[in-house]
């Protein structure tokens, strides 16, 4: 049956979903995996009624009326949408009122399971120090980096491996989620840095290899099923929600380590190997994990943050981009293609670039265009302008200094990001002249999340075989 997000009426099955699903996830009822797993009954049942002859739309009907666990919300849904026919269709009942707080909350088994899994990972950073690699190492350049090199390692996994349990993740999905941190860990580990410890390629691998493997992490948290836009956008919605949490405990954690330090001064003894050595490794390992259950289990609150930041950073990252060209313009003067300006500029576009992913990630699919649209679009503009000069600047440095393992890599990014945003700003004039639906903006976002997993991994496995670890 047909499944085109493309369709051009706005009754199209795929339109219909989406703006189903749209609604449920703002519920406080319902989860965000509770949403997705809904939708795949829904989507059988469709299918199952098509396959008895049913149209596409009558088919979405009866599969609607026939899920009688969401009827209390379809029921509201209908009353929002009055112009849609299934409204008639609606039954009583409020059978999951609640669900969500006894299967996430306090108490919960998914809470036991989140914090065994943060212990674990408090070990697992602690475990080299049985072979004499004690955190922090300090012994030398190459021993300092052993830690940053293998982050990903101490917490990526045990965040997976919560998703791949709660989803749950197929067993052959797991075996290959685990293979990918197996390898990707033998083969940076595997490089011979001893031999170069002052690499710039040793700095490019930490800094690329935990945006490589975040894209398994993202495959454990949609269970395997990462057909679809929308189940990529609930990872990029997780992702922002995800940072915005660990901030919020690690400003909790610095306040523990002031008066860990203040506790035991009063008494004459100083702390800073047990805050050193246990409690900032331990306490960050472990706090990836719980920040994962916390963004599951408080997701309705949460959400109602995402739409305020975005409407808050885009109008002013947007006026900051405008008043920097036209001062750009009034002085005449151009980017100086300094290594800290450079990178400053780059720091500056990926923040952009996860504002307006995230500000997508918060709207909704079905509304009409309005001046947010409009602010977005300038914000898009904007940074495509910024970017192309960043690039101007970085191909000037590399004209006068050659081609160095940073270079490239900002070079790379900086092209990487112009055709993100490039796609973005011509999608988004089409959009708000109606030429396209909303969904063709999510597609070209969901899809370049491939492109940068892409990217990072071709910066932290093959740029140190291609300048031969320099």
């Amino acid at each position: 049956m047909n499944r085109n997000p493309d369709a051009a009426t706005a009754d199209s099955l795929e339109q219909q979903i989406d703006a189903w699903r749209a609604h449920l996830r703002r519920s406080r009822a319902i989860s965000g995996p509770d949403t997705a797993e809904l939708e795949d009954h829904l989507r059988e049942q469709i299918a199952s009624l098509g396959a008895d002859g049913l149209s596409e739309d009558e088919a979405f009907l009866v599969a609607v009326k026939r899920m009688g666990a969401i009827d209390a919300l379809t029921r509201e849904f209908a009353r929002e949408h009055s112009d849609r026919l299934w409204k008639q269709l609606v039954l009583a009942g409020d059978a999951w009122e609640g669900r969500a707080e006894r299967e996430t909350g306090l108490g919960s088994r998914k809470m036991w399971v989140a914090l065994i899994l943060a212990v674990a990972a408090g070990i697992a950073i602690k475990l080299p120090g049985l072979f004499g690699m004690p955190f922090p190492m300090e012994e030398g350049p190459l021993d300092g980096a052993f830690y940053p090199l293998n982050l990903a390692f101490f917490t990526l996994p045990f965040i997976a491996a919560y998703f791949a349990w709660e989803r749950p993740l197929a067993t052959r999905g797991r075996l290959a989620l685990g293979a990918v941190f197996v390898v990707a860990a033998v083969i940076v580990n595997a490089f011979p840095y001893r031999l170069f410890p002052e690499a710039d390629t040793l700095t490019l691998t930490i800094l690329h290899l935990p945006i490589a493997l975040w894209l398994a992490v993202g495959v454990a948290y949609v269970g395997g099923r990462w057909h679809g836009n929308e189940r990529r956008m609930d990872f990029v919605r997780f992702t922002g929600e995800l940072f915005i949490y660990f901030v919020l405990i690690a400003l909790g954690g610095g306040v523990l380590i002031a008066m860990t330090f203040a506790l035991f001064q009063a008494i004459g003894v100083d702390a800073t190997f047990l805050v050193s050595r246990w409690i900032m490794p331990c306490g960050f390992a472990g706090a990836t994990v719980v920040a994962s259950w916390l963004v599951e289990a408080k997701q309705s609150v949460i959400e109602n943050m995402a739409p305020v930041l975005t409407r808050i950073f885009s109008p002013l990252f947007a006026l900051l981009f405008l008043a920097f060209m036209v001062t750009m313009v009034a002085t005449g003067q151009g980017i100086d293609p300094q290594r800290e300006i450079l990178i400053v500029f780059d720091l500056l576009l990926v923040v952009v670039f996860a504002l307006l992913l995230y500000s997508f990630s918060a709207r909704d699919p079905q509304a009409r265009p309005g001046l947010n649209d409009g602010v977005q679009l300038t914000l898009v503009g904007t940074a495509l302008v910024v970017d192309l000069l960043a690039l101007w600047a970085v191909g000037s440095r590399i004209s006068d200094f050659g081609f160095t393992p940073n270079r490239v890599a900002a070079l790379g990014e900086n092209v990487v990001l112009l055709g993100n945003l490039a796609g973005s700003a011509v999608l988004y004039a089409r959009f708000l002249r109606g030429r396209v639906p909303f969904s063709r903006l999510l597609d070209w976002q969901t899809t370049y999340l491939y492109v940068l997993a892409g990217w990072a991994a071709v910066v932290a496995f093959v740029f140190p075989l291609l300048f031969g670890f320099r």
